[in-house]
């Protein structure tokens, strides 16, 4: 059994593309699990099946704690499934059951795989994760092009189509619930790697996305949530300089930006200071 995971906020209308593209894609048994994160959103339930299930969180938890409550549930139905978390502003690419199968069956021994995923133009959008610890630079590196290996071992890969084989986790495998919003999907690569889980990415399957077709409806909430996140992977991942160093050159950035792009100076600012907020709660 495959399960797809997928969280929904105001989305309907991408999550039904998402499930026609999984249906057309194969006759591979799966369950497409939403966690429902807008609860007053009631036209999601339009989409209820026998292979589409809804949850409703009480609020609005975030990306990470909404996966949480899907593989939670998943891991307890089936401990040897494998889990499809997939974003609502994503959708498949045809054939594309039919090879995770075999690519699932043929290579055990991976834990997380990320997939190649495509602009709606055919451009690489993601191809592989690579992270610089002596700078803090996070980023989306091109893996794939250049290989026609299976797969590629890599530092994180995103959580906008990234697969997990529950087979290989002794218990859940969770995201950390102090990230509300971005940056989770490398944490939670960074610590299953420390485990000894093998993270990998491929492009013999992907999926086509339509990039921050739902974040940018706020860009200010978009970016405190980046910035915050960011800030708190650097403090578990780098140095202090590195952390002071990319602390100033962020808020040196965002009061170049105050009159140019508002919203975003002040999102960047605004999760500064609840990062802030947060290391001085911690010290008390």
């Amino acid at each position: 059994m495959i399960y797809f995971l997928t969280v929904n906020y105001y989305s309907t209308n991408l999550i039904f593309k998402l499930i026609n593209s999984i249906h057309k894609a194969s006759y591979i048994n799966y369950k497409l699990i939403i966690i429902n994160n807008s609860p007053d959103d009631n036209s999601i339930d339009n989409l209820k099946t026998d292979s589409v299930l809804i949850f409703n969180a009480r609020t609005n938890l975030g990306f990470g704690c909404a996966c949480n409550l899907g593989l939670k549930w998943i891991y307890n139905q089936d401990p040897q499934a494998y889990v499809w978390i997939i974003n609502p502003d994503a959708y498949l690419i045809e054939n594309t059951l039919d090879k995770v199968k075999l690519f699932l069956d043929s290579y055990p021994e991976v834990s997380i795989i990320g997939t190649i995923i495509y602009t709606p133009t055919g451009e690489v959008w993601f191809a592989g994760g690579e992270f610089i610890s002596t700078t803090g630079e996070i980023l989306n590196k091109d893996l794939l092009t250049q290989t026609d290996k299976a797969y590629v071992a890599c530092e994180w890969v995103s959580g906008c189509s990234l697969i997990i084989n529950c087979q290989i986790f002794s218990d859940y495998p969770l995201f950390d619930p102090a990230y509300f919003l971005y940056y989770e999907d490398f944490d939670f690569c960074k610590r299953y790697a420390k485990q000894g889980h093998l993270i990998v990415v491929t492009k013999q399957f992907g999926v086509v996305h339509q990039a921050s077709s739902i974040t940018d409806r706020n860009i200010f909430l978009k970016t405190k949530h980046s910035t915050y996140s960011y800030l708190l992977t650097l403090e578990r991942y780098t140095n202090l300089l590195v952390q002071t160093i990319r602390l100033t050159r962020l808020i040196s950035y965002a009061f170049v930006l105050i009159f140019i792009k508002p919203q975003v100076a002040l999102g960047k600012l605004y999760g500064v200071l609840i990062y802030w907020k947060r290391c001085l709660t911690a010290i008390r």
